[in-house]
């Protein structure tokens, strides 16, 4: 597991005397919970590892002006939509090894390359799912929900007519990644002329952005925000709604409110799609090395030692998050009946655009998509808008491609 790093191999002596940590930064659980994986590589290594955890509303700023100081830590966590734009401006180095990334379930590496040189390694995987009510669902007729949306919504309005005061799916209206999964089952290319323009006045997008409207004009999901629904496990446990899009961390957080809602309540399921499950956006995470590192070989032991087999099924006990290696899934510990859908999610992971305003492009999206549902703008106006602002970001990539300085 640590082959990378032989020469500073000192087996089971612990933290050597004088030797400096290397330092990692993380966020949200899996910030939280990293330092439980570095007993094992202190021991074998004599190296120790200063984690610190990130909040995740504040990460991305805080990356940006640490390494503008020169300040990164030698390994650093990224979600996978931020990877290209931190090897861009040339923050994180090469993956050095091609043992590193062998071995990943097909379509996690595509993110996180650039001219076929990877830059992270695939740490978690959070692809969303529905997570479902058992007895909502099975007393409005259905065993599990419906994956079309035609059955979805069919098996929706049933449940709002046998509980008229409760909703059926929450879709908190500042989280857009269940609006953006729709818009890649239905086809979507959200980016056109290599991703210089927006391409949100498409067909695709149009259908997306009418069947997500409508759930909410048909009083099928709240108009809130998640400062609105501050606590949606106990609103979920309450039956506040049957149907929740969400991530593998939310079967940690059920566990542990076991006592609110047993498990023999809920289920999961792959997200419907327009005509059967399809690609779905999530939340997944890589790890990298910062380029300015001066220890660049502990540091990549370290990436090995975190992604290992081990190390990932140690971190989905703990957090729920999932494995991006294939030989972790032959471990009885991943054969739960509920982990089923997202197996089979993770094959079919949302292409994330390749230009870096992707994440300033996502909060468009969700304000756009929140005054449709707010009736502010119809969806022509909404998404004509859209495009206008997102060429506005993008007149920058469009000058650099113009010029042939990128591709």
């Amino acid at each position: 597991m640590l082959s990378l790093l032989p020469a500073l191999a000192v087996g089971g002596c612990g933290a050597a005397a004088g030797v400096p940590p290397l330092r990692v930064w993380a966020m949200s659980y899996e910030g939280d919970y990293s330092p439980f994986l570095m007993p094992d590589f202190t021991a074998a290594t004599g190296i120790p590892v200063d984690v610190q955890s990130l909040p995740t509303t504040a990460s991305h700023e805080k990356l940006l002006t640490a390494h503008a100081g020169n300040a990164l830590p030698d390994v650093l966590m990224l979600f996978n939509g931020w990877v290209r734009e931190f090897a861009m401006i040339g923050a994180v180095a090469p993956v050095p090894s091609p043992a590193l990334t062998a071995g990943l379930i097909p379509g996690m590496r595509e993110a996180l390359r650039i001219d076929g040189i990877d830059y992270a390694v695939p740490w978690s995987v959070a692809p969303q799912v529905q997570y479902f009510r058992r007895d909502i669902v099975a007393a409005a007729g259905y065993a599990t929900p419906p994956l079309d949306w035609a059955g979805w919504l069919q098996m929706a309005r049933a449940i709002k007519r046998r509980r008229p005061d409760d909703y059926v799916f929450l879709m908190l209206l500042n989280w857009p990644t269940a609006l953006l999964t729709m818009m890649t089952q239905a086809g979507a290319t959200m980016l056109r002329d290599h991703a210089t323009r927006g391409n949100f006045r498409s067909d695709p997008v149009r259908h997306a952005f009418a069947f997500y409207a409508q759930l909410f004009a048909e009083g099928l999901a709240p108009r809130a925000l998640s400062t609105e629904v501050q606590d949606p496990l106990a609103a979920f446990a309450q039956g506040y709604f049957a149907i929740w899009p969400s991530s593998p961390t939310t079967l940690l957080d059920l566990s542990r409110r076991a006592g609110e809602i047993p498990a023999t309540r809920w289920g999961t399921a792959r997200l419907a799609g327009p005509n059967g499950p399809g690609p779905v956006s999530g939340d997944s995470a890589s790890l990298c090395v910062a380029a300015g590192t001066t220890r660049p070989a502990a540091a990549w032991a370290l990436v090995r030692h975190m992604t290992s087999r081990a190390s990932e099924l140690t971190f989905q006990r703990m957090i729920g998050n999932l494995p991006a290696r294939i030989d972790a899934w032959d471990s009885p510990q991943l054969a739960q009946p509920v982990l089923a859908a997202f197996r089979e999610q993770m094959t079919q992971p949302a292409p994330i655009p390749p230009a870096v305003e992707w994440e300033r492009i996502q909060v468009e999206v969700q304000l756009a998509a929140e005054r449709v549902v707010r009736g502010i703008q119809t969806i022509d106006e909404a998404l004509g808008a859209l495009d206008a602002r997102v060429d506005r970001l993008l007149a920058q990539r469009r000058a650099l491609v113009d010029a042939g300085k990128i591709a």
